[in-house]
């Protein structure tokens, strides 16, 4: 077996979470955008709940000339480099991580990673304009899925290929309990609202599954109404679709399984099933839905420690 040294196990590992994370506020972000375009009503809908995805929408203050927040969550959430979540900061960091592991990985990958790089530094700042921001989302999400594909056909399997998977799956997790985040703080924003105001409960949802390029999977899975409850159920339990929690929890199991002394993390990973057993999280209500999710990231932060615990801190 070749020998993977644990400083490079560790920036392939947070090199692909990074690379998800960047992928993952794409899809959030354009489905949002989509969702706020396509609203049935002349109500104005705040873009405060994105900030959901970064776990806290404390450090986002609106201007009186912004009154729904769309420019300026959409900088923090795109341009700012002062946010590590950003897209622009997290194709940085992926970048950093991944130009010391060239040797191990196919050249196309990091030519994909590369001309990520240089195209979100040089239109990041621009993007958050209307006009230009569907183009560089949608060019986020192709040279992410660029890079899955490369390493997907031409990687070897060795132990750089499992610690690439095992970050990817791990925040692609994280990332669809913020996904339910971001409704559960939606959901929030509408409670107390005449009923006949709030937002179209089938378009809500819709932008969820869509978050998450999941609506036709649902559709195909479920085959009847988009209902809150089902479209949780889906994203949370349904492991046929990989990016539900469940699934990715399913495919790190599998990744463990032929990584060398993966006991603990083993461990933390059925602790995390269990939360997510335990979980009960209510569609209607927003509060009930953000703690149940918040309670599954605690366990999958878990799982990220056990990983760091023991693939960082000894040689692979």
């Amino acid at each position: 077996m070749v020998v993977l040294l644990a400083r490079t196990a560790d920036r392939l590992y947070w090199g692909a979470r990074y690379i998800e994370r960047a992928e993952d506020t794409a899809r959030v972000v354009r489905a949002y955008n989509d969702f706020v375009a396509d609203h049935p009503s002349h109500e104005l809908l705040h873009w405060q709940p994105l900030a959901a995805l970064t776990g806290s929408d404390e450090t986002i203050e609106v201007p009186d000339d912004d009154p729904s927040g769309e420019f300026t969550v959409l900088r923090f959430l795109i341009s700012d480099r002062s946010n590590h979540s950003s897209i622009v900061r997290s194709v940085a960091a992926a970048r950093a991580n991944l130009r010391t592991t060239r040797e191990v990985m196919p050249r196309e990958a990091w030519q994909a990673i590369n001309q990520l790089s240089h195209y979100t530094e040089a239109t990041a700042s621009g993007a958050v304009e209307r006009q230009m921001r569907d183009r560089f989302l949608v060019r986020v999400i192709e040279f992410s899925r660029r890079l899955d594909g490369v390493l997907e056909s031409t990687m070897t399997r060795g132990n750089a290929y499992r610690m690439l998977r095992l970050g990817r799956l791990v925040e692609r997790a994280d990332m669809t309990t913020r996904v339910l985040g971001v409704a559960a703080a939606g959901i929030l924003q509408l409670e107390g609202s005449d009923r006949d105001e709030l937002v179209n409960e089938q378009v809500r949802w819709m932008s969820v599954l869509r978050s998450v390029s999941a609506l036709q999977m649902y559709q195909r899975a479920v085959r009847g109404p988009i209902d809150g409850m089902a479209v949780v159920r889906f994203l949370t339990d349904y492991s046929a679709f990989p990016r539900s929690v469940r699934g990715c929890f399913d495919e790190i199991r599998s990744v463990l399984e032929l990584l060398p002394n993966a006991g603990s993390v083993r461990s933390a990973l059925e602790d995390a099933v269990s939360v997510l057993d335990a979980a009960n999280p209510d569609a209607t209500q927003g509060a009930g839905l953000d703690r149940s999710m918040e309670q599954v990231q605690l366990a999958i932060a878990a799982v990220a420690d056990a990983v760091h615990r023991t693939y960082v801190g000894d040689v692979l």
